[in-house]
């Protein structure tokens, strides 16, 4: 781990003062999700109107920017986000945050070999510890990398946050320049909303695909949520997770004893994720807890390090997918909508896995404007960004069935997917199918 050293010994000032040394034509660095600052957020919104080309990066915000809302227009002061959250994407359609492509494995060698330096870099993060460092909580990701480009690194504590054991998890002293006090609020809360009956049924497909000693990848959604709760009734054992996200419902295996980690080739015995985003219930499992790993997303996502451990199942959501097994999970057209995020990396390294299996599940509609439409269609949406490409795709559910595209011809995948589409649009996307030759006519596959 590459130690960044302050010009001076780091000293406590106001939010207010930190905020001052913000200059016209700065870059920022806010972090991600439950390590973004608050208290010097809103000291910078009080005088964001005397800055102007101000850019801040950022990931999954998750509550308001108070420099975004104190500037609607976005005449001073623009995000830059690596992956849309809800309110990212309302912020993105007004103008106010614009969207970086990643595969998020890669983020911190773009911070070390592409990113210039940063001017500043400001981060919630736990108290000072025993050991002098300024742990960061259930938030990883790439922020060591971020430091190393910094001129300037401000950190924000929190006795609220909850304290995550593992590797490259915190920032020591002597690399801080200033301290601020932190409002000490709770961490943010996802909602985990129930799943639906489509959830349900997709997961028990899915759960059927789960053996003993897999070792588990949950994306975000209610989909990959459901999958953990059908695996309790499914009774799989000796589970281990190595995952970019953490959720409640691995947490609940966790606590039933399902995940152990006892089969994994690499970190046997340990959860290991790169952030967590849920509940409470998941933030108070994780605190001081050494079941649990907190890595950089360098280490969870990168397809040759997922490989090494075997029977690996990578589950991930998609909003639409062609006939030629290409899912675009990110966008609805040009309109940015979440991100690339771990998918493409999961899906490869998974596949690589000695027995890994990559599994993208989708709901077949959904109602726009009234309108039932499938999610399986003949193209993507115009403008639509493909996320995971054909050749990668492995296993795809909706609530009508599971298909294997690997090995298949562009016809056999056609087949396919439209024998899992809603029965209400498979004679339509059929017709399609044949009228651009996807399907030859006179042959059986």
């Amino acid at each position: 781990m590459k130690m960044r050293v302050a010009s001076a010994p780091a000293r406590p000032i106001s939010a207010v003062e930190a905020a001052r040394f913000v200059q016209s034509g700065m870059w920022l660095e806010y972090g991600t999700s439950v390590c973004q600052p608050d208290v010097f957020d809103r000291a910078l919104a009080a005088r964001v109107h005397e800055l102007h080309n101000v850019k801040f990066r950022s990931c999954l915000s998750v509550h308001p920017r108070a420099v975004l809302e104190a500037d609607p227009g976005a005449d001073h002061i623009l995000c830059i986000s690596l992956h849309y959250s809800g309110y990212d994407r309302r912020k993105s359609d007004c103008g106010s945050c614009v969207y970086l492509p990643v595969n998020l494995g890669e983020i911190p060698d773009y911070y070390r070999r592409f990113i210039p330096p940063i001017d500043i870099v400001i981060l919630k993060t736990c108290p000072i510890d025993a050991d002098g460092f300024f742990n960061f909580s259930v938030t990883n990701m790439w922020h060591r990398a971020s430091i190393e480009r910094a001129r300037m690194v401000i950190v924000e504590t929190s006795s609220a946050l909850p304290y995550a054991l593992g590797n490259g998890t915190g920032i020591h002293i002597s690399e801080v320049d200033y301290i601020i006090e932190g409002d000490n609020a709770p961490a943010p809360e996802l909602p985990n909303p129930p799943p639906c009956d489509t959830d349900r049924a997709v997961a028990h497909m899915i759960a059927a695909e789960i053996c003993d000693g897999a070792c588990l990848q949950i994306g975000i959604g209610t989909m990959p949520n459901a999958v953990c709760a059908l695996l309790m009734e499914s009774g799989a054992r000796d589970l281990g997770v190595h995952t970019e996200m953490l959720t409640d419902g691995i947490i609940d295996l966790y606590r039933a004893g399902f995940i152990n980690g006892a089969r994994k080739n690499i970190d046997p015995g340990k959860i290991v994720y790169s952030f967590a985003l849920g509940s409470d219930y998941l933030y108070k499992a994780i605190d001081r807890n050494p079941d649990f790993m907190s890595a950089p997303v360098d280490y969870t996502n990168l397809p040759h390090i997922i490989m090494r451990n075997d029977n690996v199942v990578a589950i991930n959501n998609t909003t639409q997918i062609d006939l030629q097994g290409q899912a675009a999970s990110e966008s609805d057209g040009h309109r940015q909508i979440s991100g690339t995020g771990g998918q493409a990396q999961f899906v490869r390294g998974a596949y690589a896995s000695r027995g890994g299996k990559s599994i993208i599940c989708l709901s077949s509609i959904y109602e726009k404007h009234g309108e039932r439409r499938s999610r399986i269609v003949l193209d993507l949406t115009q403008g639509n960004t493909v996320t995971t490409t054909r050749a990668d795709m492995m296993y795809v559910v909706t609530e009508y069935g599971m298909v294997n595209l690997k090995g298949k011809s562009v016809p056999e995948r056609a087949q396919a997917l439209i024998g899992i589409a809603h029965p209400e649009f498979r004679e339509e996307l059929e017709r399609q199918a044949f009228a651009c030759r996807l399907i030859p006519r006179g042959f059986t596959f």
